[in-house]
């Protein structure tokens, strides 16, 4: 990761809404995320901010029972993973040239919204050239995600702002998510 890249999304973590919430992020633990699911073949990937505290109790991405990434992705790909074993979640997701991880490495959060995430350390997104040589489009789950578009659209990829799947955005009903989802994954899959 270059300096730039850091230091623009570290920046990020002193908003007006960060720095109001400051004295509860020195009370919050140093949570870790996960690593990327991702390989040679990956042509899309999935960039979410930083997983939940069910998702990290899970550890699992997108563990949260009411998060709908999976019942939505798996709309768009015709497979059950909602269903399915988080390992066969990975394969297949995998098989159809899909990648998923996060924007932050790791961040201090009391809680599971976006809105508390404190001092976050950025995923080295610099990398991804290397781990996925045909990576073509990426797609932010959420606006916290999507703080990382124009660094992607730096390093040449595709980058659009999905709808976060998060039960906490409640602003779209399922159908509308999926919509939107749907013709993004239409274009780049």
């Amino acid at each position: 990761m270059t300096g730039r890249e850091g230091s623009r999304l570290s920046n990020r973590s002193t908003s007006p809404s960060r720095a109001r919430a400051g004295a509860a992020s020195s009370s919050a633990r140093r949570c870790k995320g996960f690593v990327p699911v991702i390989d040679a073949q990956v042509r899309v990937l999935v960039l979410g901010s930083f997983p939940s505290s069910a998702s990290l109790a899970a550890h699992q991405y997108y563990g949260h029972p009411r998060n709908q990434f999976w019942r939505i992705l798996g709309a768009i790909l015709g497979e059950p993973l909602q269903s399915l074993e988080y390992p066969e979640r990975l394969r297949r997701v995998l098989a159809h040239r899909i990648g998923i991880w996060d924007v932050y490495a790791d961040c201090r959060r009391s809680g599971s919204l976006d809105t508390q995430i404190h001092a976050p350390r950025p995923n080295d997104l610099g990398q991804l050239p290397r781990l996925a040589p045909r990576l073509r489009a990426v797609a932010c789950n959420g606006q916290e995600a999507g703080r990382a578009r124009r660094r992607l659209t730096e390093l040449g990829y595709a980058c659009d702002v999905l709808p976060s799947t998060s039960p906490a955005h409640a602003a779209r009903c399922f159908e509308e998510k999926l919509a939107v989802w749907k013709a993004f994954f239409r274009v780049w899959c």
